[in-house]
């Protein structure tokens, strides 16, 4: 009987223990995850894929057709200028050069004759004209007939027109030596043109023929040789697309890898961007060129590389995770932690659909909520260089509009065009009034100041900067423009600030962080300001709340909208 109770009372206490238990963990563990604010580089990047090329690459062909009799040069040869390369069998075309010595000779023998028969018929008209006279004489005293001094006067008419005869023949035979001297000339260079030499000093990096082969020259040079002038000397032809191109300045520097070299970064400096665009399956880009050194020569033509045009960069400076730019909690994050719902996280934000932690738990500025957008200059950026949504765009959603947002009057050109028309109605006091306001704004105020003074350059507007630092350039039309100009159509607008927002957690409770960000590298952004320090810890994701859907949230490849995760699609 004892036994039995000391069982009974084992069972109980296991069942209190249990019930204890399950009273006290009756959900899962609430778990914030955070991340570091630190000081470090951000490369805001451009990429993009191309092909390296000799800056000069020259195709060796043949005027002349033939048999090929001897080659010089083989793949990877050094070759000099004027060096011979190839040769051409001689055979027919040294006879064609005989023939035509022979046609000239012939010629020049024609034309002798021809001036000998006009001295001949010269010397004829002469013995024809005084026997005409001498004719003429006797029939005045009757000692010669009517029909005699006829014919001596045919006679001398028939000798003059052979001598016109003669000039024209011997006109004749010099048009032959003429043409017969240019047939072998022709020839001449033929025979020349069938020894093929180097246009440039370079390396040959394609030989297209061999000993033996015939090459027919018709209407284009046969190819026989491609010569690299200087592979110390490469550059990269990069496809850049329309969405990044405004972005891309010359002389900015790119970095770039290749499959022959893992892990190794090559650099350059764009060099060139061309206006000529090319549309392929409704995608428009624009060939970019970089100049690459290749001293140890270890970059061959042909190489795909991989770039990354650095278009902004920020040394040592704050910067902020992206996934914590990118985490909004969910009402059920607050009811876990028994905190009451911030109005930072409440609904009502322009094109939010929904409460905190709705169906994506906050959005982009400007589209979802208070959370940053792109920025006009990071909406453009490959998915390769960044892989993370880029905060920023602060100006979108009506925050500070940054350097490059153009100010109320919209466009910089319209806006400065504006003002131009409204300083035309103003009294001369007036006008010097406004021009020293807008000194005292910083504004540039040449044009203005040329307007008023009715100097030519007032027409002839030059680039100007516009509000806020937006570059406006005012081309000459009908004028040729001047490098300086062309170059001026690529200065891209100053890179504009965006707000955003992070959360921090501190004595168990979730607390909003306004910034004012700067570039992004994709996965970090620049901190330009916030009340956050270096070290400060930002939370990225907040897991344990709910059953099942913490474990699908946060998924930001199939947009899972869990509101448990780490901050679900975020914003």
């Amino acid at each position: 009987m004892k036994r039995a109770i000391i069982i009974v009372l084992i069972v109980l206490a296991a069942g209190a223990g249990a019930g204890a238990y399950y009273m006290t963990h009756k959900g899962p563990t609430l778990s914030v995850a955070t991340a570091a604010i630190t000081r470090a580089d951000v490369i805001d990047a451009v990429a993009s894929t191309g092909t390296l090329q000799p800056v000069i690459s020259v195709t060796v062909g043949s005027q002349v057709s033939g048999n090929i009799a001897w080659l010089g040069a083989d793949f990877n040869s050094i070759v000099k200028k004027n060096q011979v390369i190839a040769k051409l069998d001689p055979t027919l075309f040294q006879s064609q050069v005989a023939q035509a010595k022979a046609q000239v000779a012939q010629a020049t023998a024609s034309l002798q004759n021809a001036k000998a028969q006009l001295v001949k018929d010269q010397a004829n008209v002469t013995y024809a004209q005084v026997t005409y006279k001498r004719t003429v004489e006797l029939n005045q005293k009757g000692l010669a007939t009517q029909d005699q001094l006829d014919q001596t006067k045919a006679a001398s008419d028939q000798g003059l027109a052979l001598v016109e005869l003669d000039k024209s023949s011997i006109q004749q035979a010099q048009a032959n030596v003429d043409q017969s001297k240019a047939q072998l000339s022709t020839s001449q260079t033929n025979l020349e043109h069938s020894i093929i030499t180097s246009p440039i000093d370079g390396i040959v990096t394609q030989r297209s023929v061999d000993v033996g082969q015939t090459v027919q020259s018709s209407m284009t040079a046969p190819q026989l040789f491609v010569i690299a002038q200087d592979l110390t000397q490469m550059q990269v032809s990069a496809n850049i697309d329309e969405s990044d191109v405004g972005r891309v300045t010359p002389g900015e520097n790119v970095t770039f890898r290749v499959d022959a070299f893992p892990g190794v970064d090559f650099h350059g400096t764009v060099a060139q961007i061309r206006l000529n665009p090319t549309v392929v399956n409704n995608v428009t880009t624009y060939a970019t060129i970089v100049n690459v050194p290749n001293d140890d020569l270890r970059l061959k033509p042909g190489m795909t590389s991989n770039l990354k045009i650095q278009v902004a960069k920020r040394t040592d400076t704050l910067r902020v995770p992206n996934t914590a730019l990118r985490f909004r909690p969910s009402l059920d994050a607050f009811a876990a932690l028994n905190q009451p719902v911030p109005p930072e996280a409440q609904g009502g934000g322009r094109g939010r659909r929904g409460g905190a932690g709705g169906p994506a738990g906050g959005g982009f500025a400007g589209t979802r909520g208070d959370a940053p957008a792109r920025t006009p200059a990071a909406a453009g950026t490959s998915a390769s260089a960044q892989q993370a949504p880029r905060p920023g765009g602060g100006a979108s959603a009506g925050g500070d509009r940054g350097p490059g947002a153009g100010g109320r009057g919209g466009d910089p050109a319209e806006r400065q065009a504006r003002m131009m028309e409204r300083l035309k109605g103003m009294s001369p006091d007036e006008q010097k009034a406004f021009i020293a306001r807008l000194k005292d704004r910083g504004q540039d105020t040449t044009a203005f100041e040329q307007l008023l003074s009715g100097k030519p350059g007032a027409a002839k507007q030059k680039p100007a900067t516009g509000a806020g630092g937006a570059f406006v350039f005012t081309p000459r039309y009908g004028e040729p423009q001047s490098q300086e100009e062309i170059a001026n159509l690529f200065k891209p607008v100053a890179t504009p600030t965006s707000q955003g927002r992070v959360w921090v957690f501190v004595d168990h409770q979730l607390k909003p962080v306004s910034l004012r960000l700067g570039i992004t590298d994709g996965t970090f952004t620049e901190l330009l300001s916030g009340d956050v320090q270096e070290g400060s810890e930002v939370v990225t994701g907040i897991s344990g709340v709910g059953s099942t859907r913490a474990a699908t949230a946060g998924n930001p490849i199939l947009g899972q909208q869990g509101r448990g995760g780490f901050g679900g699609r975020g914003f």
